[in-house]
This record gives C-alpha cells, sequence and structure tokens, in this order.
C-alpha cells in the first residue's frame, strides 16, 4: 500500500484526458478510491469534448505545457531554472543523457522536446511534493519520466501497453527498465516478449497488473431470447478505433458473408479514426449501408447502453505489418462483465481473456469466413451464448476485478516511492516552480 502522508504519485500521460483511452482513467478512478493521492502531467493538450463522465470524479490536478509559445517559452525557462537551481548535478545528468540519445536515435528534435517537457513538470514535481513517477507508455512518456527522475532524483516506473511496446526498439526498452524501479504490463503476452528483449535482471522488475473492470458499472445480464423480440435484427457490436490493427475491414467483409447467408442482423461499430473514410466506402461498395454503420466515437454511459442491446460483441484483431496489435482491449472485458457473447481474433493478449469454447469463441485473425461462421453460430444458438456469458463473467471475477489490479499496482507504487524524510526541496526558486505550475 501507498502509506499515509508518503506524498502524490505524479502520472505522466501523453493526453488527458483522452476518450480512448478509458483503460487509464479507469485505473485513475480505482487508484483514487483506494486512498491514493495522484497528480496528472499530461505531454499534450487535452482531448476535445466529448469527455467520458467519470472525468469528473477524478480529483487529482492536472498539469499541462501551456499550450501557445507566447506562455510556454517563458514557463519552460523558469521551471528549468527551478530543476537546474535544486540540483546541478542532476541536471546536468539529464543533459547529458538527452545529448547522448539525440545522437545515437538520429532524432534530435524529438529528444529535445522530451527535454524541455521533462524540465517543465520536474518543476512542478518539486511543487506539488511528488514522491515517485509512472508514467504510462513506454515511449515518450517513460523517456519523459526518465529525464525527469534524472533531473530530480525521484524514482520513476511505466506501463506498457501494445502498440508503445511493439513498436518501440528493444534497446530503448531494456534501457528504460534498467532505469525504472518497476515495469507494468497488461498481458502475460507482454510478459513473454520482455523476458525475451530484456536480460534477466530488467525481467525480475516486470509485473503484470491486467486493466481492471468495474463490475458495479458493468451489470452482468444473460443474453436475452430473440423469440422476445423476433421483430427486431441480430445485433453485432463492435468498438474501437479505426486504425488497421483492429481489422474492421474483416468484420465488414464477415458482415457481408452473412447477409448472403440469409442472416438479419445490424451490426454497429464505435469508434473514430483515420480509416472511417475507406471503412464507409467499404460498406457502401459491398451494399451493407443498411445493416452495417460506423456511429462515431462515445462515452462510456453510451456504450455501456450499446453494450446491453447487443447480441454478439466482434473484433477482428490483427498484427499488423508493423507489428502494431492489440493487448486485451478494455472493450472485450467489458462485453463479457456485462454478458454479451465475444467473437475475437486470437492475437496477443486476448486469449488469456476470451478461452475458447469456455468463455468466448476465438477465430484466427485475417479470416473472415471464420469470424461470419462463429458470429451466426452465437447468433443461432442461445443455449451457448449463455454458457460462455457466464463463464466469462466468472473468469473477469477471478483475474480483472479493477479493485484487486489496483491494489496491486498500489502496492508496486507504495514499495517504490521516495520516503517523506527526503522531500525534495526547491525553496530557492519556490516562485519560480510555482509561475510554472500556473502557466499550465
Amino acid at each position: 500500500m501507498i502509506a499515509a502522508g508518503t506524498g502524490p504519485v505524479a502520472y505522466i500521460l501523453k493526453r488527458y484526458p483522452r476518450l480512448s483511452e478509458t483503460f487509464i482513467l479507469n485505473e485513475i478512478c480505482a487508484m483514487e478510491r483506494l486512498g491514493c493521492q495522484l497528480q496528472i502531467f499530461s505531454l499534450l493538450q487535452p482531448e476535445p469534448p466529448p469527455h467520458h463522465p467519470m472525468v469528473a470524479d477524478v480529483r487529482a490536478g492536472v498539469t499541462h505545457v501551456p499550450a501557445s509559445w507566447a506562455a510556454k517559452m517563458p514557463a519552460m525557462a523558469q521551471a528549468h531554472a527551478c530543476a537546474l537551481a535544486a540540483s546541478p548535478r542532476g541536471y546536468l545528468r539529464a543533459v547529458l543523457h538527452a545529448v547522448r540519445l539525440a545522437a545515437e536515435s538520429g532524432r534530435p528534435v524529438a529528444v529535445a522536446r522530451h527535454f524541455l517537457r521533462a524540465g517543465f513538470f520536474t518543476a512542478a514535481a518539486y511543487r506539488l511534493g511528488i514522491r515517485h513517477i509512472h508514467a504510462h507508455f513506454a515511449n515518450t512518456p517513460s523517456e519523459v519520466a526518465r529525464m525527469m527522475s534524472l533531473m530530480s532524483g525521484l524514482p520513476f516506473s511505466f506501463t506498457t501497453h501494445a502498440k508503445d511496446l511493439y513498436l518501440t526498439a528493444p534497446r530503448r526498452i531494456a534501457e528504460r527498465t534498467a532505469a525504472a524501479r518497476f515495469v507494468v504490463t497488461c498481458t502475460g503476452h507482454n510478459v513473454a516478449y520482455l523476458r525475451g528483449i530484456l536480460p534477466p535482471g530488467g525481467a525480475d522488475k516486470v509485473s503484470l497488473v491486467y486493466h481492471g473492470v468495474d463490475f458495479e458499472r458493468f451489470r452482468f445480464r444473460l443474453p436475452p431470447d430473440a423469440a422476445a423480440r423476433a421483430w427486431e435484427p441480430r445485433s453485432i457490436l463492435s468498438v474501437g478505433r479505426l486504425v488497421p490493427k483492429k481489422g474492421f475491414d474483416d468484420l465488414i467483409a464477415a458482415c457481408a458473408l452473412l447477409r448472403e447467408r440469409g442472416v438479419v442482423f445490424r451490426c454497429r461499430i464505435v469508434g473514430a479514426g483515420p480509416l472511417r473514410e475507406a471503412l464507409t466506402a467499404d460498406i457502401a461498395a459491398r451494399g451493407l449501408g443498411d445493416c452495417v454503420a460506423l456511429l462515431g466515437p462515445m462515452t462510456h454511459a453510451r456504450l455501456i447502453e450499446k453494450f446491453e442491446a447487443a447480441d454478439v460483441f466482434a473484433l477482428a484483431s490483427r498484427v499488423t505489418d508493423d507489428g502494431d496489435r492489440d493487448g486485451i482491449p478494455n472493450v472485450v472485458a467489458e462485453a463479457m462483465a456485462i454478458g454479451v457473447p465475444v467473437v475475437a481474433a486470437a492475437v496477443s493478449g486476448i486469449p488469456e481473456v476470451v478461452r475458447d469454447e469456455q468463455t468466448g469463441l476465438l477465430v484466427a485473425p485475417r479470416d473472415p469466413v471464420a469470424l461470419a461462421a462463429a458470429i451466426a453460430r452465437l447468433l443461432g444458438n442461445l443455449a451457448l451464448a449463455r454458457r460462455l456469458a457466464r463463464t466469462a463473467r466468472a473468469r473477469l471475477e477471478t483475474c480483472f476485478d479493477c479493485w484487486q489490479t489496483a491494489t496491486q499496482l498500489q502496492e508496486l507504487l507504495g514499495a517504490a516511492a521516495k520516503p517523506p524524510r527526503d522531500r525534495l526541496r526547491c525553496d530557492a526558486v519556490a516562485d519560480l516552480s510555482a509561475s510554472a505550475g500556473q502557466a499550465a
């Protein structure tokens, strides 16, 4: 546990709030309900609305780098002056690290941006009495956290998820792990990958903590009997960013096959992303405009309504050519929690929660024929759908309860946090730190 008086933990996030990162928002809410004091440091400005209603429940303060250059430049200068005055040696270590990283990576502009942000947030960390730094994602946020740790002497850790892990060079992952107190990841598949690229000492720092589900919000109900609403088409739901790794083109192809077989259905795809135009054209080209629709992004409150109305949840994830892939998408666990039977592609960590013929049906990725067959099977077999729904909920309650997973993370953070007696001070330039924080 994080002991009372230990002080707040800084969460380094690329952008907060962000509609697609409900797993981070869920974690923050659960950690706060367990008594953790958090501060959110967002590298980018907030995503435009809509925002999840849960954002209003978060007590943590949020610090952003100012958006305009007119505000950003003086705030950066003041913050870096604070960081330098507080720990000249630490600041020099961070400078030398940044110079080396810029030379090795060939991306000096990106590294300079990381360094500037690190100094800005280090000053905020002094002002707020931060005891530990935890970053979400193994790429930019963890590098900023590492530079902050060098400047301030505060310990840091990070959580790695999916794209950030598989598209970041193993060497960088190993370096950041070596410097971190611990590393968290959200699937056993990721743990195995990390153990394959890290030396033994680094692999020992890795802990598996699943993304949890709040069962109070996602209440279970058995799949309804279609005969009770025979006048309605069967409902297929899918949720995710409209990006290649989600395989929505395969789902649309599967829907075309279902239509050919005479299945009466409607498929709703929730999410936003760069493939919206291409997917819209695909739906039109296949003549599916009357039964397949892209609904755009929506908040959790609206999404729960869609889950409750669905007969099947389908996700056709894949590994893309550059190695990007899902971890365990939260929407899969949320569908299972509510009692929607799931069909999913056997990619990455998905088989850890969707166990074929036990908690759902698995198909091979990039196989619309198999996907269509599995969906049709669930739509036509209520007994199977209900059996899978019951065992899925039981599986989640064993390993994916948000209070259990948040407690695991809380214990890791509590063991790593700098004790209060070593509280960092920046008295000589406290006014600079305060003004930098206000500029955010």
